[in-house]
């Protein structure tokens, strides 16, 4: 789906299927050089029970154009637009669910804080309340992308994805988050890390929100480790928080099916 905002074409990826009818409608924002095909094992799914979903390439990722925005607060703002405009095209009165990852995390607390009313509820992959970067890692976005890739690819997937126990047979898990990273536009990668280390605000956005909020951790998670979540849980208004064994940062490829069943839960 493509969506006109201040005339660049944001591409949106609806689980293959036209956006019609009256469901109820999730954003889906990806992380830190990625883009809407992390969630293709999940946006199918929901376009099949009932949900209209939305995973969006944030500018300057995947088939939307850039430049890439340089922080948190302009990438919650961006959003904001952009849910704006798909209600004037979908011709539905707000708010929606909103779904992050990782840095998505950081937009939809953020977003949430800012303009409440457009949120119904939210879920948060993979989320703390802070997201430094390792310094090895954000020389290597800044200038040797294939190397920035191998070491993200490592940290954000738990052991059972460096065995080949792919819940989707015959892919690669590792290659393909690889490949995704490489295959990002020139100083993408590097960007997003400069906003999600700039950032410190999720705390603050989190005491701020006011809606339903999940919150899945992953217990083998590197990236964010379940220890790094915890301010920021404690600042929201009775979360419901899910743990994940033999999971790591890239939930929703490492353990889609959890990951489906607990937003079907998380949007009901």
């Amino acid at each position: 789906m493509k969506v006109e905002l201040d005339g660049t074409e944001v591409h949106a990826a609806t689980g293959g299927v036209e956006l019609t009818g009256t469901e109820p409608t999730v954003l889906l924002i990806h992380g830190a050089g990625m883009d809407a095909t992390v969630w293709q094992l999940q946006t199918r799914y929901l376009a099949h029970h009932g949900y209209r979903p939305l995973a969006v390439d944030l500018p300057g990722h995947g088939l939307t154009p850039g430049p890439a925005l340089a922080t948190i607060e302009e990438l919650a703002d961006w959003t904001a637009t952009f849910i704006e405009a798909v209600a004037d095209r979908l011709d539905e009165a707000t708010p929606i669910h909103v779904v992050g990852h990782s840095m998505g995390t950081f937009i939809a607390l953020e977003l949430a804080a800012r303009r409440g009313e457009l949120v119904r509820s939210l879920v948060l992959l993979g989320t703390a309340d802070a997201m430094p970067v390792h310094p090895e890692l954000l020389s290597a976005a800044e200038s040797d992308l294939p190397a920035a890739a191998a070491l993200m690819t490592s940290w954000s997937h738990d052991r059972p994805a460096h065995v080949g126990l792919n819940p989707t047979p015959g892919l690669w898990m590792l290659g393909g988050a690889r490949a995704l990273v490489e295959g990002s536009e020139p100083g993408a990668l590097a960007a997003d890390f400069g906003a999600c280390a700039a950032y410190e605000g999720a705390t603050t956005a989190a005491a701020k929100v006011t809606c339903p909020v999940s919150v899945a951790v992953g217990l083998g998670d590197k990236m964010t480790p379940p220890r790094a979540a915890a301010k920021l849980i404690a600042e929201l208004t009775e979360p419901d928080v899910v743990e994940l064994a033999g999971t790591g940062h890239m939930m929703m490829v490492e353990n889609p099916r959890t990951i489906r069943a607990l937003l079907i839960n998380a949007l009901a």
